[in-house]
């Protein structure tokens, strides 16, 4: 099975949860209504934060996957994990509504705040370091550290950890430390965001596909749980609203009016940005390996998630109803990349191509390099 972590398990969750009048349906006492320029600088702003993480964590996965460094290698999904990722994430989500009409909210919260603390503080360092590695000086004093924990000794010594980092990384660690408790004490809505970010561009860089059936699977799979959640049920909607946890994107839809103390908020589950966009970074590293120096299926399929998400944003605003985001995203960035595949002739080559798992790939080289060795 293929780990999420630190990355969270993916939930995709409906975008938006506000009543007919545009506002939030938990807060019965507020008859806040959203302008029309609030309201579109809300989901200007969600669409443009969607496409952040998807842009660059795709860019970051072609690094990713050629990458030694162990902290670094990205974890492949196989069509097996994928078949299961729909069940596995409907018992997550059924469970998370239990526990919110049995326990006390309040102290749920407080368990999965210190939980996502640690997460957020990790996911945001490891997304900083390289932006950190050009702005500082080649003459900074960049040391060299390794955390290394083994089990047993002699060769049955096994790694447990081994994560190596230098003096960047603790710059970074210390930075998002500080974003982490600007969190915990504030859960202000833009630390929540800059969490959310960090946490969608790392699932877009380390969550690897094998191949594209493999996306197929996951992304069909998971259109039917989205929208069986949201319109079978009031599960999807009632944890999203409950769940005090960076596991969405928001904006205030009252932003013009109160500020940075706003609190009308419009939302974006990660699920909606991570599950569509493992499958574009596929795309993208299926364009690298065609050497044609050009990236024909990588913009179809990112043009393809702003078409599907406007279009999800469309029906929500004109029905008043929280929307599927998969319902619309998934058709848009699996048609879009297949009809292009059509039309140049390189269908057969797209549903051909196969990402081996790093490890397997120097297994593979060591073993090539034996065989030479005995000739």
């Amino acid at each position: 099975m293929a780990e999420v972590e630190p990355v969270p398990v993916p939930v995709p969750e409906a975008l938006n949860a506000t009543d007919s009048n545009g506002t939030e349906a938990l807060n019965a006492t507020a008859k806040f209504v959203a302008t029309p320029e609030g309201t579109a600088l809300a989901y200007g702003s969600l669409v443009f934060m969607a496409l952040l993480p998807i842009f660059f964590g795709a860019l970051r996965s072609v690094t990713c996957s050629k990458s030694k460094n162990a902290s670094d290698m990205p974890e492949t999904i196989t069509g097996r994990d994928a078949a299961r990722f729909p069940i596995i994430a409907s018992c997550t989500l059924f469970g998370l509504y239990l526990f919110f009409k049995v326990f006390s909210q309040e102290y749920i919260n407080l368990l999965l705040s210190v939980y996502f603390f640690g997460l957020g503080v990790l996911a945001l360092s490891h997304t900083m370091s390289p932006l950190m590695s050009r702005i500082f000086p080649d003459s900074f004093p960049n040391k060299q550290y390794q955390l290394l924990f083994t089990q047993g000794s002699g060769e049955a010594k096994e790694e447990i950890v081994n994560y190596e980092f230098d003096t960047k990384n603790l710059v970074c660690l210390l930075i998002s430390s500080v974003v982490g408790v600007w969190y915990l004490l504030k859960k202000h809505w833009i630390a929540n965001n800059l969490f959310g970010l960090a946490f969608a561009l790392n699932g877009v860089e380390l969550l690897h596909l094998n191949n594209v059936s493999t996306g197929c699977i996951l992304l069909g799979g998971l259109f039917v749980y989205d929208v069986f959640w949201v319109f079978g049920t009031n599960v999807m909607v009632t944890v999203a609203k409950s769940f005090e946890a960076p596991i969405k994107l928001v904006f205030p839809q009252d932003l013009l009016e109160r500020g940075l103390e706003a609190s009308n908020f419009a939302m974006l589950g990660l699920g909606d940005i991570v599950i569509p966009g493992i499958f574009i970074a596929l795309l993208l590293r299926f364009d690298v390996s065609l050497k044609k120096n050009s990236r024909t299926y990588f913009y179809s399929s990112f043009l393809a998630y702003i078409f599907g998400l406007g279009l999800t944003i469309f029906v929500m605003h004109t029905f008043k109803h929280a929307q599927p985001a998969l319902l619309y995203l998934v058709p848009a960035c699996i048609g879009f990349p297949v009809l292009v595949a059509l039309i140049k002739g390189e269908l057969t080559e797209m549903f051909r191509y196969e990402e081996t798992p790093p490890e397997e790939e120097g297994a593979k080289e060591d073993s090539s390099e034996s065989e030479k060795k005995d000739q």
